[in-house]
């Protein structure tokens, strides 16, 4: 096989631009990847915008490459789960503090197969069939360890995210593929006991010693991650 794709895939409220500083060490590497805006985070978006919607976003970018590695972070894992049957020449799938939920199961739920609240729930406010992030609470929840310029200015890019994405339930069945979990111990978003179940569901796991985002945090130390082959 030739020279792996990455196509990375964002978590909820975020976009392409969460993976910035990721794609400029992928560049300086020379690695190839595509950096994809899911349907569900686009400022304006339907509120029946869904989790098959974000997926069909992510298997339409990656039809026509060779070698794919599909990297989901957060919410992005959900996506890439429920892309990953329709995607051919699928290599890997990497889970970045990720969701990886069950057959039939939405990330609401399998956010709840432990009982905690997180700083990311205080975060959350409703707004209609919609949901936004508290500037000031997010900041805590997701950027607790980036520099002050790097949190203030990923705080100003964040979207909507529409409630039936989350609530959307894994419908498509899994894949003979290796699957590498990289797991975020100093997590205030998602529970690292959470992440400790989602990693079961893989084949690999790696940890690192990061906050919930570490794309912008330890964007070098997440390459290193993501290119290892287990």
């Amino acid at each position: 096989m030739g020279d792996s794709t990455y196509v990375l895939v964002h978590g909820a409220w975020g976009g392409a631009w969460s993976w910035r500083d990721v794609g400029r060490e992928l560049s300086r590497r020379s690695v190839a990847f595509i950096v994809v805006n899911l349907p569900s985070s686009t400022r304006g978006a339907e509120p029946t915008t869904s989790l098959a919607d974000d997926a069909l976003a992510v298997s339409a970018v990656a039809q026509d490459l060779g070698p794919v590695v599909l990297v989901g972070h957060s919410y992005g894992g959900a996506v890439i789960t429920e892309a990953a049957a329709s995607v051919e020449n699928l290599e890997r799938l990497v889970y970045v503090a990720a969701f990886v939920p069950n057959l039939g199961q939405s990330v609401t739920e399998a956010s709840r197969e432990v009982p905690v609240r997180t700083l990311l729930d205080e975060a959350i406010e409703v707004d209609g069939e919609y949901l936004r992030l508290n500037p000031e609470r997010s900041t805590a929840a997701l950027y607790h360890d980036c520099d002050d310029e790097t949190a203030r200015w990923a705080v100003s890019m964040h979207s909507t995210q529409t409630t039936k994405s989350l609530r959307g339930a894994r419908s498509a069945p899994e894949v003979d593929v290796v699957s590498q979990y990289v797991s975020c111990q100093n997590d205030r978003a998602v529970d690292p006991e959470i992440q400790k179940l989602m990693a079961a569901r893989c084949r690999f796991r790696t940890n690192l010693l990061s906050g919930h985002t570490p794309q912008l945090s330890q964007p070098i130390q997440l390459c290193d991650v993501m290119l290892s082959r287990p």
